[in-house]
């Protein structure tokens, strides 16, 4: 495996404070939380999955390709670091919630639900800063992270009398004109 990224290096955030409360808090609140990680599988996955896939079909009938797949932003089952269920960790916390020792509720978790989940609100996201970029081809403070679904041609640059329209940066953004020079 390569070697994995400085945290928050990216995106220069702040840390999330949550394993170092964890414990402070009540069992039922733990155990309740836990039981909130699947709520999305009901409520949120459905739709998201729904959206994209229209996403997706909307941006091929304007004749779009080179479209990355769902299955782009799932990680390979080889890279796992506990792919087996013969090396699968557990987590031994007490017998009021016994699941947590089971070596096939932390594989579906982490083998499956986590990667699959994360990869479909990626892919769904990569879709829609795709469409932004071909309708919307205008900077704003965001828009440097959408490199990642760059273009040939926005909607606004496929005439040149349109794109004479923009403003210099927007007409000459790499991100939405392949033309462009940096």
């Amino acid at each position: 495996m390569s070697a994995l990224p400085k945290a928050c290096e990216q995106c220069q955030c702040e840390r999330i404070a949550i394993g170092k409360r964890f414990y402070t808090l009540s069992p039922w609140r733990r155990y309740g939380g836990a039981i909130l990680i699947y709520l999305p599988l009901f409520v949120s996955l459905p739709f998201v999955l729904i959206g994209a896939g229209v996403l997706w079909a909307h941006l091929r009938v304007l004749g779009a390709e080179n479209i990355k797949s769902y299955w782009d932003f799932v990680p390979g089952w080889s890279t796992h670091r506990y792919n087996k269920l013969s090396d699968q960790i557990t987590f031994k916390m007490d017998a009021t919630a016994p699941w947590v020792n089971s070596k096939l509720f932390w594989m579906f978790n982490c083998n499956f639900y986590c990667p699959l989940s994360v990869g479909l609100y990626e892919w769904s996201a990569y879709l829609v800063k795709t469409v932004e970029n071909f309708w919307c081809p205008f900077f704003h403070e965001r828009k440097s992270e959408y490199t990642g679904s760059a273009i040939d041609q926005s909607y606004w640059h496929i005439k040149p009398e349109n794109a004479a329209q923009l403003h210099p940066e927007d007409h000459s953004c790499e991100i939405w004109n392949e033309d462009a020079k940096a």
